[in-house]
């Protein structure tokens, strides 16, 4: 217990420590607001800059067009109105059964587990959504899992947010036993982007209770540019697979981060080095304030026909975008 107690004390002592403040991340790096013409100085609160240190470390210092600091760094660009680009991108407004459960495919449900995170990527495609309305961590719970229970056709649950690993472990460990009693489910199913952001929120806890449960983990990591992928990164991914647990990946495709077969196959590569499979490669969801990484179909298509003649394909992620109202993620190529 008292290994879990230190477990749990770094790594939310490491998020504490986070940047929340634009000049202290550029100075780190030894920049200056000077280098970013289109630096918005004044992010609106609710969606402010916050980048943990382990992962500003694996930035490049001195160099304005890393690709990891372009994912938090807010710009103006974010404040300008494109058609198309919308607060609710993907219809989760239409797809919720109450108090942040959410059901979209035949199958599963989706409950939003919270609405933190450890890092805000501004291409975040629920940076808009409505969590304060969600009311209590436990109303949420107690309602979600009585739809869930009451529902025979499910059998995956999905935990995601927010990032459902900012739940602490005593929180998650209730959470999962009492999906683990409901006996039409068969998967759990975890979302996650602290195991690349946060490495060490993967505790060995966590571990155990994933790997303890009846039902079948999956734990969903999501990395877009192999330098994201340290050696921390890579200890937590093990720590999942020796406790049993399959570990994917899934990715956004964004303009001057990884929209180039190269960088692509390399996060192939080092995904599965660490022991995670690439699963989605995602066409950006049009949420307002992110049009500045769209990357057109076109291109998206010749990447994905440039990393099939250089990948085996299980190393090759299925393009996809996120319709609102489909059935299912609707393969692009």
């Amino acid at each position: 217990m008292r290994i879990a107690s230190g477990e749990t004390a770094a790594w939310k002592q490491a998020l504490a420590a986070s940047f929340t403040e634009v000049a202290a991340l550029l100075d780190s790096l030894g920049l200056d607001g000077k280098d970013f013409p289109d630096l918005d100085r004044t992010s609106p609160l609710a969606f402010r800059l916050l980048v943990p240190r382990a992962f500003a470390a694996l930035m490049r210092p001195g160099d304005p067009n890393d690709p990891l600091l372009r994912q938090v760094l807010p710009r103006v660009a974010e404040r300008a109105g494109s058609d198309g680009y919308v607060n609710d991108p993907v219809g989760d407004a239409a797809a919720d059964r109450g108090h942040g459960l959410l059901q979209k495919y035949a199958g599963r449900a989706l409950l939003i587990a919270t609405g933190a995170c450890a890092i805000h990527c501004r291409y975040c495609f629920r940076r808009h959504f409505p969590y304060a309305a969600m009311g209590s961590a436990a109303m949420r719970d107690a309602s979600a899992l009585a739809r869930i229970a009451a529902d025979r056709s499910l059998s995956e649950a999905i935990l995601s947010g927010g990032d459902p690993l900012m739940r602490d472990d005593r929180s998650l460990e209730r959470l999962i036993a009492e999906l683990d009693g409901i006996g039409h489910l068969r998967r759990l199913r975890i979302h996650t982007r602290l195991a690349v952001v946060l490495p060490n929120r993967v505790t060995e806890r966590l571990c155990a209770t994933l790997g303890g449960s009846r039902l079948t983990p999956v734990v969903v990591i999501h990395a877009n540019h192999p330098n994201e992928l340290g050696p921390a990164a890579e200890q937590a991914v093990q720590r999942l697979r020796r406790a049993g647990v399959t570990v994917l990946n899934q990715s956004v495709l964004l303009r001057a981060v990884n929209d180039d077969s190269t960088t692509l196959r390399q996060l192939s590569e080092r995904l599965f080095q660490c022991g995670a499979l690439p699963y989605y490669l995602h066409q950006l969801d049009p949420v307002a304030g992110a049009a500045h990484f769209q990357v057109t179909d076109p291109c998206a298509i010749a990447l994905i026909a440039s990393l099939r003649e250089q990948l085996p394909g299980y190393l090759v992620p299925r393009l996809v975008r996120e319709i609102p109202g489909a059935g299912s993620k609707i393969p692009i190529f």
